[in-house]
């Protein structure tokens, strides 16, 4: 049987390392599956996605996956590559699917394309459909073999294929759905973002071989000590300022439904260096299922402290927290003066039998990006610090929106009867900063339209202003409403249900 499986693979193209799938006791391991499609037959051709996929198994290799290279996939090969890669996992190891071509959305679900699909036009979804291989399914083969962690990565969101001057090209987009229904232990990653076109380059000087997107995340992925969702953070704000600069709106999403923190390049220096067991046989470090440790920050303190901002109409509140008590806490913007004190509440701290210090600053409503560097007198009378905090307006207002969004989930619609019925929305107008799409469905569990808000202005983003749209009319015989958010960092809300029979929401 094994023997037979083998040469499965060989007739497929496929360049194959498996260790450990053929063998006595079972390990947990690494598995992953790359393809890359160029040679399209009936759409057009692509360039890179090959090198993409190749690229992508050389970087996998060196975080200990066994890798099956696949290249150029008509339908029935891609349907026996899937298999051959279902016969590789075991319950609890961890698979990685990587994809490179042409992929296209109809009626919200992914379609990744072989290089057989045929051209289509109007009216031919189905026969688009029939051709190609269902990304929800890819998802679902994972979850049936019990992979303990599946990760999938789809390098996929170029323009329609199937326009063709002089015809209607089949409904559907370019880019890729968000995947938001995914089951617990699944973490996805796209080049783009809903309804976005990825860059295989940024100029015709540009002689990387690979895409964009993959140059990016193959060198994100090898970088030590940095979680998947660092992973995807550093690739998202990378390509996206790479592509501004060619006046291209490219922001690669994720979409994360992990427990814990999954490491595919081992831990954090400091961390790897006090956990490493003394002299570990080298030949199990490829068997290593992700290890789920927290990461320690670089420059921390055991006695640091940590701030929250929060935004109101005056400016930004900063709140230190200290986790042993202070008798006097003092600050200055890195570089600007002298430090300044924040003073006293009337309020004794137990502990130290004394006025409790002010733990709060006010900055201005335009302050800048930059450094707090904060210190304290603690309970022996010694100064500790500074310390710095990094203060950066743009990610701390999103960052305090979206927890306002989270804890008020009950608040986003409102209803009220006023000549028909009404349905106000003006709570996510309000928060409206940390949010990058609205998306409601009407008397369906599905959104499947788009609410249209206003724009985030930064100088006062709490602002509501004459003309702005707050509500919409509904058709009096509606009985609910459906409401899904995707916030700015790409992740994407449960969907709410909001009822109108007795105007009280779920």
């Amino acid at each position: 049987m094994a023997r037979r499986f083998f040469k499965v693979l060989a007739a497929l193209g496929l360049v194959v390392g498996l260790s450990g799938v053929a063998g006595g006791a079972h390990a947990e391991k690494r598995v992953a599956l790359v393809i890359g499609n160029n040679d399209y037959k009936n759409v057009p051709k692509l360039l890179k996605a090959v090198n993409d996929a190749r690229t992508m198994g050389d970087t996998l290799k060196q975080l200990g996956f066994s890798v099956m290279v696949a290249e150029n996939q008509n339908r029935q090969q891609f349907s026996e590559t899937l298999l051959a890669f279902d016969k590789a996992i075991d319950p609890g190891d961890t698979a990685f699917f990587f994809y490179a071509g042409h992929g296209f959305e109809i009626a919200g679900q992914n379609y990744l394309l072989p290089t057989d699909v045929p051209a289509a036009t109007e009216g031919q979804e189905e026969l688009v459909r029939d051709a190609s291989i269902l990304a929800d399914r890819i998802v679902e083969r994972l979850q049936n073999k019990k992979a303990r962690t599946s990760i999938l990565v789809f390098d996929a969101c170029r323009n329609n294929p199937f326009e063709r001057a002089g015809t209607r090209a089949v409904a559907g987009g370019g880019g890729l759905a968000p995947m938001t229904q995914l089951p617990e232990g699944v973490f996805s990653v796209f080049s783009a973002g809903p309804r976005q076109t990825a860059l295989d380059r940024l100029s015709n000087e540009d002689a990387n071989p690979n895409s964009v997107f993959t140059r990016t995340f193959a060198k994100e992925l090898l970088q030590p000590g940095e979680n998947l969702v660092q992973v995807a953070q550093r690739t998202r704000r990378l390509v996206s300022e790479m592509a501004e600069t060619v006046k291209h709106k490219q922001v690669p999403v994720y979409f994360d439904q992990m427990v814990d923190d999954v490491f595919l390049s081992g831990l954090a220096k400091d961390a790897a260096a006090a956990t490493r067991p003394a002299d570990p046989p080298p030949q199990k470090v490829a068997a290593l299922p992700p290890v789920s440790v927290p990461r320690v920050p670089k420059e921390e303190s055991t006695n640091a402290p940590i701030a929250s901002f929060s935004r109101h109409n005056g400016g930004w509140t900063v709140v230190f927290s200290f986790a042993d008590p202070t008798l006097g806490i003092s600050w200055r913007m890195a570089g600007s003066g002298d430090f300044r004190e924040t003073g006293f509440i009337d309020t004794l701290d137990p502990r130290t039998r004394k006025r409790m210090p002010n733990p709060s600053i006010e900055l201005p409503p335009d302050a800048q990006s930059g450094t707090i560097e904060v210190r304290y007198v603690d309970a022996s009378g010694d100064m500790q610090g500074p310390f710095p905090i990094k203060f950066d307006p743009e990610a701390a207002l999103i960052r305090d929106q979206r927890k306002i969004l989270d804890m008020t989930a009950t608040s986003w619609l409102s209803f009220r009867e006023f000549n028909g019925l009404l349905v106000y929305y003006t709570h996510l107008v309000s928060y409206r900063c940390a949010i990058r799409e609205v998306r409601i469905g009407i008397d369906t569990a599905v959104p499947n339209q788009v609410l249209k808000m206003p724009t985030c202005d930064m100088r006062d983003p709490g602002a509501i202003t004459a003309g702005m749209p707050l509500y919409m009319k509904l058709a009096p015989a509606t009985q609910f409403i459906s409401v899904e958010l995707t916030y700015r960092d790409g992740s994407v809300s449960e969907i709410k249900s909001f009822r109108t029979a007795n105007r009280s929401n779920n």
